[in-house]
């Protein structure tokens, strides 16, 4: 599931008359630059979430054949609903049983998934997402195992930590995120509906479920969160 639904408002003014996920990047758009970085591990079934400009994202789906991929569209378009709640909403249009990833739609990486799902077959947490050492206002905090104890916010110094444990890494999350499908189950237990954040999620679960982060620091990884960052991504990804 590729997350398109945000608003984009640090992306102002492309995202004031088109969605983010349409912002060119070396004459591709983020979306289907996503939607060929995952062809490149096999991952042709993918779920795209449409909130903000929704029909244009639809359109540019339907212009390009999903590029080569068969795309399913969850509509928020009543509702953002955020990663958590967007991915909740879209439960329907997985396969049930089967294990998932999820990715950001402003994100560009040269992650390698092939090395995050055998990290994720070989521990069997509930959830492995990407984490690397860069710097960032908002941290995810691990132990010696790479499992998520908690997160902080340096800039306000919050802090939630709902396993506690000492010497816990600070390191920032990359927005890739391999899941097995009993998490819908374990959202559910925990309360978790409507718009909410997978960050939110994480915490909620940490104590008693297995999350682990997978350290791919020395990748390529640009977040494509303001126009700025455009040159930036040009520079890395061709």
């Amino acid at each position: 599931m590729i997350f398109s639904a945000g608003l984009g408002t640090r992306f102002k003014p492309w995202t004031d008359k088109h969605p983010k996920a349409l912002a060119l990047v070396n004459g591709k758009s983020l979306l289907q630059r996503n939607i060929e970085y995952l062809q490149r591990y096999g991952i042709k079934d993918v779920i795209v979430n449409v909130h903000h400009f929704a029909d244009q994202i639809i359109d540019a789906v339907n212009k390009n054949k999903g590029w080569g991929s068969n795309i399913l569209i969850s509509d928020e378009t009543n509702e953002v609903l955020e990663t958590g709640g967007g991915l909740l909403k879209a439960k329907d249009l997985f396969t049930p049983g089967e294990k998932f990833i999820t990715c950001n739609v402003d994100i560009l990486t040269d992650l390698d998934l092939y090395k995050l799902l055998l990290f994720h077959e070989l521990h069997r947490p509930m959830v492995s997402f990407a984490v690397s050492n860069r710097k960032t206002s908002r941290y995810l905090l691990f132990d010696k195992n790479n499992r998520l104890c908690g997160w902080r916010n340096n800039k306000t110094q919050e802090e939630k930590i709902p396993l506690y444990k000492p010497g816990l890494v600070e390191k920032a999350y990359s927005c890739i995120v391999v899941f097995e499908y009993g998490v819908f189950d374990l959202m559910k237990k925990k309360g978790m509906s409507g718009k909410f954040s997978l960050i939110d999620f994480y915490l909620k679960a940490a104590a008693e479920h297995t999350i682990l982060g997978y350290d791919h620091t020395g990748d390529r990884l640009v977040d494509v969160g303001k126009p700025e960052s455009i040159a930036i991504a040009e520079s890395l990804f061709s």
